[in-house]
């Protein structure tokens, strides 16, 4: 059997990456500082733990496990990242979980790790263009990320690639863009843009008006988080170190989210655009490279997932109780 390390499995994308694992047949351990919020977990050794501290990784990486998902990290949506309150607590607490993951991962022979990253690490300047955004993987560098957790990403991006040249890890890099679905932040202030509006929708009167940050016409691609585990296997199991872009490339403006959610509900709602965190003008998922070294590339559409996560939400929002667990 398969043993496998999830850290960050309490978080959205780990908990059900857990579940995807041991589906297969894997034995899961999984690792955060609490445990899933909105469902149990499905690893078979869950320990809660924080992996700021060096001693508390070494007792969770006590063996030579067969892979290593590294999703453990300080983040969320616009509100939490752009503002700037949170930036010495991003960097400080994302860069200390990973210096201490690769090197003990290093000190145990532990050969394939992956590691998430962001699409906030691309260059500001490339991101202007609501229309015609470049998040091609070569357009990295000259770096300027758009907010210090793109700066940690890119660092630590940079970590583990140094590791694999010095060391001999193989590791697999994945930058991720706008992962929803289920199960996922919506009423925290760390909730992203699908659940913040699926959750704004659900909660407005039909005929009402709903708030949103901006003047809506900036632009993003969202992948529904089944597809994002698809690409994180397929990746992790490949001979590609990466970076590789993680995210779908259908492309929508905010306005546009607002309107496909609208629809799903049933609702006609007026759009009040409010001042608000924003992060760049235009992003977009480049797919060209996974599909070249993968063979292939998330395909299924934005309303899809929307229609099961604003279903999700709307629960939420109709029973008003405290979350289960």
């Amino acid at each position: 059997m398969k043993q496998v390390l999830v850290l960050g499995a309490g978080g959205f994308i780990g908990s059900h990456l857990v579940r995807r694992l041991r589906a297969e047949g894997s034995w899961v351990r999984g690792v955060d500082l609490k445990h899933p919020r909105y469902a149990r977990t499905d690893a078979d050794d869950f320990v809660v733990s924080d992996l700021r501290e060096p001693g508390n990784v070494r007792a969770v990486i006590d063996r030579t496990f067969d892979e290593v998902y590294q999703l453990a990290a300080d983040m969320g949506g616009a509100g939490y990242i752009f503002t700037g309150d949170h930036d010495a607590d991003v960097m400080h607490n994302s860069a200390s979980i990973n210096l201490n993951v690769v090197d003990i991962c290093n000190r145990h022979g532990i050969k394939r790790v992956f590691y998430s990253s962001s699409a906030c690490m691309y260059p500001q300047e490339n991101q202007l263009d609501q229309s015609n955004p470049n998040c091609r993987e070569d357009s990295a560098y000259p770096a300027n990320p758009d907010s210090e957790y793109g700066w940690e990403k890119l660092f630590s991006e940079r970590l583990y690639l140094a590791y694999q040249r010095n060391h001999g890890l193989e590791c697999r890099i994945a930058r991720f863009h706008n992962i929803f679905g289920p199960e996922g932040s919506w009423n925290d202030g760390r909730e992203k843009a699908p659940a913040a509006i699926c959750r704004k929708v659900a909660e407005a009167p039909d005929g009402g008006e709903i708030e949103i940050w901006g003047d809506g016409e900036q632009t993003r691609s969202f992948l529904y988080v089944d597809e994002c585990l698809e690409g994180i296997l397929r990746l992790t199991r490949s001979g590609f170190p990466g970076p590789v872009n993680i995210g779908s490339d259908e492309m929508v403006s905010i306005n546009g989210l607002v309107d496909m959610v609208c629809e799903i509900a049933g609702k006609t709602l007026t759009k009040r655009h409010v001042p608000g965190p924003l992060g760049v003008r235009g992003r977009n998922s480049d797919n060209d490279l996974i599909r070249a070294e993968l063979g292939w590339a998330p395909s299924a559409a934005l309303r899809s997932g929307l229609e099961k996560t604003y279903a999700w939400v709307e629960d939420k929002v109709a029973r008003k109780e405290p979350d289960p667990v």
